[in-house]
């Protein structure tokens, strides 16, 4: 499903469909800290029942499926969810995993005591989303947004890898991040105050081909170039990956915004 939108990429068409598989090899990332931020907040565990938006292949509910938290996901992409499904069933975890946008999501009244939103809040239309998940999160449930981004100016590998994505997609507005909040737009504070924030910095292990593969499986790779300019990419990236070690680190920023059903 190519989805279009003018704050993203100046508006060039993106299908998260046509990346799923690298993406449930490679984008399962994220290190033991980053799943600690939620648990040490008393989130995402035992007795609750959570939504996770942009699920993308349910790397969230996965990863902390063994908190015994009951948990729900759903993204746009069919695809996505395709491997979502594949990768919890061979896990032998009970996750129910919906293809829908988030929008068009509608669970009943206080079905969740938690949403979770994990690299993804800023695709959607706040002014719909927000009042839905107001209703289906309970009064004083939470709504957690997290984040995680390499940092292109401060980490060689991680700024010349895209220096290398932005010679074939330009318009990428997923580069040049710096440390900072994800911003949580006004619509969202009508419903939801925020409550706890954090910004920490990770550094995350790679292997030449996992980050090739994590690269590849980004928005301005995989999911929007296609035929010759991928494969120009591809050469042209494993080709850098040639000049660094066979295995080291990628300095990341992390963020965890939780906020409040205020209903």
């Amino acid at each position: 499903m190519n989805i279009e939108n003018k704050a993203i990429d100046g508006g060039k068409p993106f299908d998260w469909g046509r990346t799923s598989e690298d993406y449930a090899k490679f984008r399962d990332i994220y290190p033991q800290e980053f799943y600690d931020k939620l648990i040490n907040r008393k989130l995402c565990i035992s007795g609750q029942k959570v939504l996770d938006i942009g699920t993308g292949t349910g790397v969230l509910p996965r990863n902390m499926y063994r908190y015994g938290a009951s948990w729900t996901g759903t993204d746009i992409s069919p695809e996505q969810i395709e491997q979502a499904k594949k990768l919890a069933e061979s896990q032998n975890m009970n996750i129910d995993f919906f293809a829908c946008p988030s929008e068009d999501i509608d669970f009943p009244e206080d079905s969740f005591d938690v949403v979770t939103a994990c690299q993804c809040f800023w695709y959607f239309d706040h002014k719909v989303l927000a009042p839905k998940l107001s209703k289906m999160v309970k009064k004083g449930g939470k709504l957690a947004v997290l984040y995680m981004a390499w940092l292109p100016f401060e980490d060689r590998i991680a700024g010349k890898s895209e220096e290398i994505v932005l010679k074939y997609s330009p318009d990428w507005t997923g580069a040049g991040e710096t440390r900072h909040h994800s911003f949580i737009a006004p619509e969202v504070l009508e419903y939801f105050k925020i409550v706890d924030s954090e910004l920490y910095d990770v550094k995350v292990p790679f292997t030449r081909e996992s980050w090739h593969g994590r690269m590849k499986a980004c928005r301005g790779v995989g999911a929007s170039l296609g035929g010759d300019e991928l494969a120009a990419w591809e050469r042209e990236h494993k080709a850098f990956m040639k000049t660094v070690p066979e295995s080291f680190e990628v300095l990341h920023t992390a963020d965890i915004v939780v906020l409040e059903n205020m209903k």
